[in-house]
């Protein structure tokens, strides 16, 4: 059996501050792997130099909608690797992510799934907010932070569902569980590796971000991530980081 060919897509938007470091913990999960993946950085709405820091290192897509559905999924589809996976720009995998992937799946047991996510720093805010975040996952026996799976079975579920502007790797999840049970194989998360993620939202916005959302609008931040609510998705998800607006303000 031939070893499998690794394609990372990545979405980015005005990433010049992360790009570069996310590139290097894929360098590095590459060559202890053994493999040369396929690289592929969807550029969103870039108005910096992000462009400029990737260079010849990955092969470059556009998508311009503010969709990071339609983002993920333009570079998805792009794809020639036996084995898919979506990492954020912000976030560096560990140097034995690659091989736990290929373990996991090779086994047979699983159909894809998600990650342990470690912050880059850690609060009293930012820990109860994670918890949160997190929760929907949890109760759904799923997790998140980087998805992976054969890049045959992410064709046959339609990738990521274009229709929700926010949620749509809950959904994802939730689909690829649900697939999965058709062929008797579990939606896993890998344990023996991390990503480590930054917090720059909790940088600008403050560490008690997520809890001053659920407090001013929480239907709305509970619709956001069930796609349900366009507009609070917009402001949070796709909203400008240097002018942020509190969903319960008018627009």
């Amino acid at each position: 059996m031939h070893e499998p060919k690794f394609s990372i897509v990545i979405p980015a938007r005005n990433e010049e501050r992360f790009i570069s470091s996310c590139l290097d913990s894929i360098d590095k999960a590459a060559r202890r792997a053994n493999t040369d993946p396929e690289i592929i950085v969807v550029l969103n709405r870039c108005t910096d130099g992000t462009e400029q820091c990737i260079g010849s290192r990955a092969r470059i897509l556009r998508e311009e909608s503010p969709n990071l559905a339609r983002v993920r999924n333009c570079g998805a589809m792009k794809a020639q690797g036996d084995i898919l996976i979506t990492i954020d720009a912000d976030s560096r995998m560990s140097e034995n992510m690659l091989i736990e992937v290929e373990k996991a799946l090779k086994s047979g047991r699983y159909i894809g799934g998600g990650v342990r996510i470690i912050p880059e720093r850690m609060s009293l805010g930012l820990f109860t907010s994670g918890l949160i975040l997190l929760f929907p996952f949890y109760i759904a026996g799923l997790s998140a932070g980087m998805f992976w799976c054969c890049r045959r079975d992410f064709e046959a579920l339609g990738g990521f569902n274009e229709k929700q502007l926010s949620g749509e790797d809950l959904d994802f999840a939730k689909r690829l569980k649900a697939y999965g049970k058709k062929s008797t194989k579990k939606f896993g998360t890998i344990r023996r590796a991390t990503i480590i993620t930054s917090v720059r939202k909790f940088d600008k916005w403050g560490d008690w971000l997520v809890w001053k959302l659920l407090l001013t609008d929480p239907i709305g931040f509970i619709n956001a991530f069930r796609g349900r609510n366009a507009d609070f998705a917009k402001r949070f998800w796709y909203g400008s980081l240097e002018h942020p607006k509190d969903p319960s303000e008018n627009s």
